[in-house]
């Protein structure tokens, strides 16, 4: 496992699936060597497919940057019927702490050997979506299926309809919300974040922006699953790649600047070349409180909710 892990440092990956998680010290390890090597920046997934990894579930994830259920292991450990339940419940935590879900396995496995799948596979396809899980993933079928391509394209036709009746339905009111931040600062992050999709969603809004250094704030707001979709900015490589994996965001990197206004206007001339936003639209811009303030007195003004719109 060491020489695999070292092989990935050297390929550059982004993050590490870590198979058969017992319990957070698993996870903790792998941090701490990471660490050492100053490579904080590679992302560990505890992949969840073990009794002793449900037993410990909730330490799990919240020493892990995300979590995938790994359903096909899973199901040899755990009766095939209490599957469901299990996905759902994981999914639900790891949304209410904050962590990046994903499904995975057997989502259409007969499309490996055939190029339709069953309606039982749509079904399963839409219920991981249902649940907001953040991704989901083909294993078989794109590893060694016959229809790649396919697979992919189906995997997506299911869950964009998925979503729109979600969005049709505003499912997302029907979702609670737990108080995760202990620190005043990190408290206000959060309710201003939970205020931003209220008032995204009862306005309409056509896209919600948000300006961050570490991807917090982004988190912060996807973890809320609001109806219009998210555009991250950072000026960090290693945040826009992690921010691929939040439901419902498409990060842009691009150089940032302490003036929003400046911001505003340089991420509204991309997305509008980029066919992304026209003239009319709203916006609603929310901004980190860590992007480099030259004073802490500047900073509750980043703090805050605006909503603009497009020229």
């Amino acid at each position: 496992d060491w020489a695999d892990i070292e092989f990935g440092i050297t390929e550059g990956v982004d993050c590490i699936a870590l198979s058969f998680v017992k319990d957070a010290n698993d996870i903790k390890s792998l941090k701490t060597y990471l660490s050492r090597r100053s490579l904080e920046h590679i992302k560990i997934f505890a992949k969840i497919e073990s009794l002793e990894s449900l037993k410990n579930l909730k330490g799990i994830v919240e020493a892990s940057d995300g979590v995938m259920v790994a359903r096909g292991d899973l199901g040899v450990q755990v009766p095939l019927e209490q599957i469901p339940a299990i996905q759902e419940a994981i999914v639900e935590l790891c949304r209410n702490l904050n962590k990046p879900v994903i499904v995975a396995s057997q989502l259409l496995e007969s499309m490996v050997e055939y190029p339709t799948p069953t309606r039982a596979e749509v079904a399963d396809v839409s219920e991981a979506v249902r649940q907001y899980a953040d991704a989901i993933m083909l294993s078989a079928e794109s590893a060694i299926g016959a229809f790649p391509e396919k697979a992919l394209s189906v995997l997506r036709a299911a869950s964009e309809r998925m979503e729109s009746w979600s969005r049709e339905e505003n499912m997302q009111r029907h979702l609670p919300q737990y108080q995760l931040a202990i620190a005043l600062p990190d408290r206000i992050s959060e309710q201003i974040c939970t205020s931003a999709v209220e008032m995204a969603n009862n306005l309409a809004v056509d896209a919600i922006f948000v300006y961050t250094k570490h991807g917090h704030m982004a988190s912060l707001l996807s973890r809320n699953r609001p109806n219009p979709p998210i555009f991250a900015f950072t000026d960090d490589a290693n945040t826009r790649k992690s921010m691929n994996l939040y439901w419902g965001v498409i990060p842009l990197q691009l150089p940032l600047s302490n003036s929003m206004d400046d911001n505003f206007k340089q991420t509204i001339k991309l997305l509008k070349s980029k066919g992304s936003v026209k003239p009319g639209d709203s916006v609603l811009v929310v901004a980190d409180s860590d992007l480099n303030q030259p004073c802490a007195a500047t900073s509750s003004v980043y703090q805050s909710i605006q909503v603009r719109l497009v020229d």
